[in-house]
């Protein structure tokens, strides 16, 4: 996800200005080299960032903190915190940073990558909103940043950042079904990708209900409505929605 984040962010700042930072410092290296940012230790991050992106697994920021900690608070200048770990509340950061520094909390998604992703945030108090602005901007070519009540970041995160893994899994079943009919591999799963992407960008651009849009591919005793109703009998709508209360659960409990 760090990776993701750090080639939306070249498509809106110069590469010199992104330092990045990996706990495997090849991994960083190959990227920065790629990008043609900067790469660096932790400490040099959290030393100079005038945003401070904190990539890392929740459970693992304690840790994180506790060895940046006296470099963020040697520091004189301005500086926001950044977190995007699941569950952990900026206040929790904050106490784990042992310091009330302005922070940012943010939930993106793979697609962010190629531009096409969704950044969830919400920003503490201590945020200006210059440097809100500025990191909005500068994150732009993420796609759609959202702003969002931090007590709703977990719902988005469920439906957003768990969301791609979800829509993965239907192209392949859509696939394999090809596949299961006589398509070759390659094309079964051109169709079904493309036919995700469209679908989505139909949907926004007319801003119809996902039903009207549904039914009005259903015709009377026709193939489509066959099939929505096979999967209606194997409970598909129920268990996505099983799936994204089952997802925001774990959010939270990846944060107590």
């Amino acid at each position: 996800m760090g990776g993701a984040l750090a080639r939306a962010a070249v498509r809106r700042l110069p590469p010199s200005e992104v330092l990045l930072s990996n706990r495997t410092a090849a991994r960083a290296e190959e990227l920065a080299l790629e990008l043609g940012c900067a790469s660096g230790s932790a400490a040099q991050a959290a030393a100079e960032g005038r945003f401070v992106i904190l990539g890392v697994k929740p459970q693992v920021m304690a840790g994180l903190m506790a060895g940046l900690s006296p470099v963020l608070a040697a520091r004189q200048d301005r500086f926001v915190l950044v977190t995007m770990a699941a569950g952990l509340t900026m206040a929790q950061i904050n106490a784990m940073a042992g310091a009330n520094y302005p922070i940012i909390r943010i939930m993106p998604n793979t697609p962010c990558a190629v531009g096409e992703g969704i950044v969830l945030y919400d920003a503490s108090p201590l945020v200006t909103q210059e440097e809100l602005d500025q990191f909005t901007a500068g994150m732009a070519g993420a796609g759609i940043l959202d702003r969002l009540e931090e007590r709703l970041i977990d719902a988005g995160c469920a439906v957003a950042g768990c969301g791609p893994a979800f829509v993965c899994q239907f192209m392949e079943a859509l696939a394999d079904g090809g596949v299961a009919c006589g398509l070759p591999r390659s094309k079964a799963m051109l169709y079904a990708a493309q036919m995700v992407k469209g679908t989505a960008a139909l949907q926004q651009a007319t801003g119809q209900h996902p039903g009207a849009l549904k039914d009005a591919v259903c015709s009377p005793g026709g193939s489509t409505i066959a099939g929505v109703r096979a999967l209606e009998e194997r409970g598909f709508r129920s268990g996505v929605m099983d799936a994204v209360v089952a997802a925001e659960k774990r959010t939270r409990e990846l944060g107590e």
